[in-house]
């Protein structure tokens, strides 16, 4: 922990990479001629702005990590070596270091603070004062955004509010109380927020924090704090520095959801945001595959309170890893669990006796309304040959989930398309084979640890994944749907009968093309318990495969329950020498793993190398 507070405390010679914002919505990596110092920086623009971006480079794009790779049950990693298949063994330790965020985080945090320290001695004839304190407010919210993330992965943090001296004693620096690490994510945002527009209108900022993302933040900030994790959790007793001070709050406080609330609902009133439909894209009627399909692929909508505009790579990693063999690596691999989840076309759950859910059988005849089939041709629904599981499922799951039999969307052409299919299958639209002698299937890739899916979310179909040629498009940290759920669970817990519970809710679904809530399920309608969980179903479906559900799993104390750890796939594993696409076989749940939960899991160790440095320093529980 020494070296890592001077990381935070002392700034001598930096090495800097000047990542430019360009009209493009990128950055521009821009190697440095020589090494700076300190002064240097503030002597020109393009240093100051270089500084600046350099801070948002640290903000993490988690494509590769517990949180989208198999660490909830939405997912599995179909690779058994990797650190998220040890985690869910159970196998780590405060030594193992996996997914290891702490210093990241703290990187950014030191960068931030010296830039407000410095950025005043730039003179005005080089930056004006209010670019000045636009600039100083965005890296107010980055700091904010570091705690944040530090918080929610570790509980509370050290809190450093300024510079120190290279001979201070970093040992007097302990971790501060929950409630107070709140506090002060919040006036960091709160802060800025007052010195940043509500939106941004030129493509060349796009990506910076504005008035929203700080709302949006703090509106995550306080569901966590409201949450059952750190709202009276007894569990977190223990949490005690090493003079006996709480870091966890003993008692609930109801108030907390209410706080919740009106943040959310703060960032939802910011003019100028709306979720996003393909009708801002010109189309003259509403198709809600398309509008939630291109809300991820678009560089720039409505809907999005922050995002990394960036080139770095990860939108070939994320659409690889999620492509069938034997274009992608099969690897991120959505579980039949997060399957089972998704609605059916009229908005009930696959369970119920209304949704016309069938779970055996395939497709006789193409449906003659056409539901599913896009502007772009394909039918992706109730289709001849596709299982009925998989039949009059709402739009979200054909946007979402590849499944045995559905096309393969990153492949353009009509060879590309045949790339994936089997001799016998070459008809030119690339249906996956996930059975066990398809081409994708365990039989020919000797991978017996997929799940009979793929993760389709934030695959462009404008990429083309035979060739690794890979479509631009931003990686979204928060968008507006994700606020209206979390305003409408806060005010759930305050306030059940409240209307805007149920419309913020259905500005989601309808969205989604699926019947308001009431419609179909009226019962819930003031049921504080009924609509909880409707709400989290919500939030499990809209916001699959975004890190979301590993987070609220964990805020809700919802990890040890066994539904959630035990994971189920289709029977990819049956190597009966009559298969395709027709093998009923396939389409039977089969376990893939009982995975190990401990509570102590809650929290993320801190690294053993930072405990044994700092000695004021305590670990978290169990670890």
């Amino acid at each position: 922990m020494n070296n890592l507070l001077k990381n935070i405390l002392s700034f001598g010679s930096i090495t800097m990479c000047l990542l430019l914002f360009s009209p493009g919505c990128k950055y521009l990596d821009v190697a440095p001629d020589n090494l700076l110092t300190s002064d240097m920086v503030w002597e020109t623009r393009a240093n100051v702005e270089g500084y600046l971006n350099n801070i948002y480079g640290n903000v993490q794009i988690p494509e590769d990590d517990h949180t989208t790779l198999g660490g909830s049950d939405e997912t599995s990693c179909a690779i058994q070596g990797v650190n998220v298949r040890k985690m869910i063994a159970g196998n780590w330790n405060a030594q193992s270091n996996y997914f290891y965020y702490w210093g990241g985080n703290y990187a950014g945090i030191r960068q931030s603070i010296v830039f407000e320290e410095n950025i005043d001695k730039v003179s005005d004839a080089i930056i004006g004062a209010d670019l000045k304190k636009q600039y100083k407010a965005e890296a107010l919210f980055l700091r904010g955004w570091f705690y944040w993330k530090l918080l929610s992965q570790y509980g509370p943090f050290v809190k450093i509010t300024n510079t120190l001296s290279l001979n201070e004693d970093y040992n007097k620096y302990p971790r501060a109380p929950f409630n107070d690490c709140v506090a002060h994510i919040v006036e960091l945002l709160d802060r800025a927020a007052a010195d940043l527009p509500s939106t941004w209108s030129s493509s060349s900022n796009y990506g910076r924090a504005n008035k929203a993302s700080c709302l949006a933040v703090k509106a995550q900030v306080t569901l966590w704090a409201a949450s059952p994790l750190w709202n009276g959790n007894g569990k977190l007793a223990s949490l005690k520095n090493k003079d006996g001070l709480a870091l966890a709050p003993s008692q609930y406080d109801a108030n907390k959801w209410k706080v919740a609330a009106n943040a959310a609902k703060a960032a939802i009133d910011v003019a100028g945001y709306k979720l996003f439909t393909n009708l801002d894209e010109g189309d003259s009627q509403f198709d809600p595959y398309l509008s939630f399909r291109n809300l991820f692929i678009t560089n720039w909508n409505s809907e999005i309170l922050f995002s990394t505009n960036t080139s770095s790579g990860w939108q070939w990693r994320h659409e690889v890893r999620c492509a069938p063999k034997p274009g992608g690596y099969d690897m991120t691999n959505a579980t039949q669990n997060v399957v089972d989840a998704f609605y059916m076309r009229n908005g009930r759950t696959i369970d119920d006796p209304l949704s016309e859910y069938k779970e055996t059988g395939f497709v006789q005849v193409d449906d003659p309304a056409n539901w599913g089939k896009s502007k772009d041709g394909l039918n992706r629904g109730y289709v001849k040959g596709n299982a009925n599981m998989y039949a009059n499922r709402e739009a979200r799951f054909y946007v979402s989930i590849q499944y045995n039999g559905k096309p393969v969307l990153p492949a353009p052409t009509l060879d590309d398309r045949n790339f994936f299919s089997s001799d016998a299958n070459k008809d030119g639209t690339g249906r996956a084979e996930f059975y066990y002698s398809g081409k994708s299937g365990v039989g020919v890739n000797n991978n017996a640890d997929i799940t009979g899916y793929d993760v389709l979310k934030k695959v462009s179909p404008a990429s083309n994944i035979r060739t690794s040629a890979v479509a631009y498009h931003p990686y979204i940290h928060i968008r507006l749907a994700e606020i209206y759920l979390s305003y409408a669970e806060a005010l759930n817990e305050v306030e059940p009968n409240h209307p805007d519970i149920l419309k913020y809710v259905n500005l989601v679904r309808q969205r989604a093309g699926i019947p308001d809530l009431q419609t179909v399920y009226p019962g819930a309608v003031g049921d504080q318990n009924e609509m909880r969980k409707r709400i989290l179903q919500e939030r499990q479906i809209e916001l699959a495969f975004e890190g979301d559900r590993y987070y609220t799993l964990i805020r809700r104390l919802m990890m040890n329950d066994s539904k959630v750890q035990t994971i189920y796939r289709m029977n990819t594993i049956t190597s009966d020498g009559n298969q395709g696409f027709a093998f009923a076989d396939f389409n039977k749940r089969t376990l893939l793993q009982n995975r190990v939960w401990d509570d102590k899991m809650y929290l993320f160790p801190i690294a053993q190398s930072d405990i044994d440095k700092n000695s004021s320093l305590v670990q978290n529980p169990g670890w």
